[in-house]
């Protein structure tokens, strides 16, 4: 059965590449699109199909798969907004609480949004404070992001809690949680059109649960939201500073353990500074700016926390 499907693609294959050579050695464009695609969604098809098990599969059902597998992939920043949405929703619905502080709420956006504008994605962010004793945060995609108020306790100033806050957005930045649906869909052989908006969302949210981002992802992340904090102009020391914090605090909190690789990640956080761009906190750490101010952050926040 594997000799004869390899006989019926062979010739399709030396055709689709004489035809994307022929379309490449001209001008670029929508036919160049097309090849690239129709390549994509042929190698997939044939894999799937000579890797498959001996019972049969209907060939529709495999390249419809492998469509919705690129589909999935790349969504549009509207797209991933509106799925970003839904999570929220059927985040509310599984019983996270958002806060109804408005102050608090208010900090927390406002420390985003800062981050957010030196981000390469012009996005619509959301920032959303979580009651939650634990020491967390988290985010989703299109611009969604929960941060716990045990976090928010642990924090010893504005900048330690935007360290948290940009490593998120580096999450968002990297659209990690996209490529997590994607690889889940994969495994479990599901297919994008036979699944709803809310049904797709809670994939995502069963991700966030029960799969911590891997190793890489963390690198990237945590890189990312120490090239925003610089370009913020907050203290970039602030990172490893907290980050350090929790791991002598004694128990794991709930944003460590579902972050791997903490010693590994801090060498690489300290050699960044070390080596990287600098920016005005690095020479005036007391500047206000730099979100060092211990008593302006238990003035606004920390307090707040106890009413």
């Amino acid at each position: 059965m594997m000799v004869k499907n390899i006989r019926f693609f062979s010739p399709l294959i030396l055709w689709l590449q004489g035809r994307s050579q022929g379309i490449l050695s001209h001008k670029p464009g929508r036919s160049r699109r097309f090849s690239f695609g129709a390549m994509a969604i042929l190698t997939a098809f044939v894999c799937v199909t000579l890797i498959a098990p001996v019972r049969a599969v209907p060939l529709g059902d495999i390249l419809l798969r492998s469509i919705q597998v690129i589909q999935i992939s790349n969504i549009s920043e509207r797209q991933e907004v509106q799925l970003g949405a839904q999570m929220h929703e059927n985040l509310l619905r599984q019983g996270t609480r958002v806060s109804g502080d408005t102050v608090l709420n208010r900090y927390v956006t406002d420390v985003g949004l800062r981050l957010s504008e030196a981000g390469n994605r012009k996005i619509p962010y959301r920032f959303h404070v979580v009651e939650d004793k634990a020491v967390n945060a988290f985010a989703t995609m299109g611009g969604y992001v929960y941060v716990t108020t045990g976090l928010m306790r642990a924090a010893d100033n504005e900048a330690q809690l935007a360290s948290v806050i940009g490593h998120e957005i580096g999450h968002i930045e990297k659209r990690h949680l996209i490529a997590q649906i994607r690889q889940s869909m994969i495994a479990r052989g599901l297919v994008a059109s036979t699944l709803g908006q809310s049904q797709l969302a809670n994939i995502g949210v069963d991700l966030l649960v029960s799969r911590p981002a891997s190793r890489q992802d963390e690198y990237e992340a945590d890189q990312v939201g120490l090239r925003l904090l610089r370009d913020a102009t907050y203290a970039t020391s602030a990172m490893p500073a907290f980050m350090q914090k929790l791991v002598r605090g004694g128990s794991s909190p709930t944003i460590l353990s579902s972050h791997p690789a903490v010693p590994a990640r801090l060498r690489a956080l300290e050699k960044a500074i070390a080596s990287g761009v600098r920016n005005r906190c690095n020479e005036d750490g007391s500047a206000q700016i730099c979100g060092l101010d211990e008593r302006a952050y238990a003035s606004q926040v920390k307090q707040r926390l106890l009413i």
